[in-house]
């Protein structure tokens, strides 16, 4: 059965389309305007695992926060509907990658319950035209949408982009393993019998 899921979300700010197939070779095609957040997605993909097609247009004449934050809001969304009742899943994964200088840990559970911890130094403001500050909102998004736990901590590094790309790896090395279905686990890896959260 395809884990795939689309979802398209449209505000005054913007409009998205984001499709993911959990089970790709990370075959991507995204176009959002921001040239950097676009190269982070590929990333996310790419070493994901995930298809991951997105194409989102914002209000860039504001600024790219509107755009970025939507976009990741959609994808999270997205993961969320692909994984279902999220039965038979690892569930629980986690990675720690190098880039140069940089080293960053990443721990993900698809715990139903949204929950960041996000551990990175100070950065320099902008890296291209992406503000850097936003790093931490996108991954606030993400689990907000995706239902997920995700702890990010950036254990060294100088360069502000590979301190940025190499959190992007890490998230979507953990975020593979996690999504994986593992054969020895019967119905849902929880003992409450559920990862979803209750529905009001």
């Amino acid at each position: 059965m395809s884990r795939s899921a689309r979802v398209e979300r449209s505000t005054k700010e913007s409009s998205v389309l984001v499709e993911v197939e959990l089970d790709g070779t990370g075959v991507h095609s995204i176009d959002t305007g921001v040239p950097f957040f676009d190269h982070m997605l590929a990333q996310l993909s790419k070493h994901g695992g995930l298809d991951l097609t997105v194409r989102t247009r914002g209000d860039l004449d504001v600024d790219a926060h509107h755009t970025v934050e939507d976009t990741t809001l959609a994808l999270g969304q997205a993961i969320n509907e692909a994984l279902g009742d999220r039965a038979g899943l690892r569930r629980y994964g986690d990675a720690l990658v190098p880039l140069d200088e940089a080293l960053v840990q990443a721990a993900v559970d698809l715990s139903g319950r949204p929950y960041l911890v996000h551990d990175e130094p100070d950065l320099v403001e902008l890296i291209g035209t992406y503000d850097t500050s936003l790093t931490r909102h996108i991954w606030e998004s993400l689990v907000a949408t995706a239902q997920i736990t995700l702890h990010v901590r950036v254990l060294s590094g100088r360069n502000a982009h590979h301190i940025v790309e190499a959190q992007f790896k890490s998230v979507a090395r953990a975020l593979r393993d996690a999504v994986a279905i593992d054969p020895r686990v019967v119905g849902v890896p929880s003992t409450k019998g559920t990862l979803t959260p209750p529905t009001s």
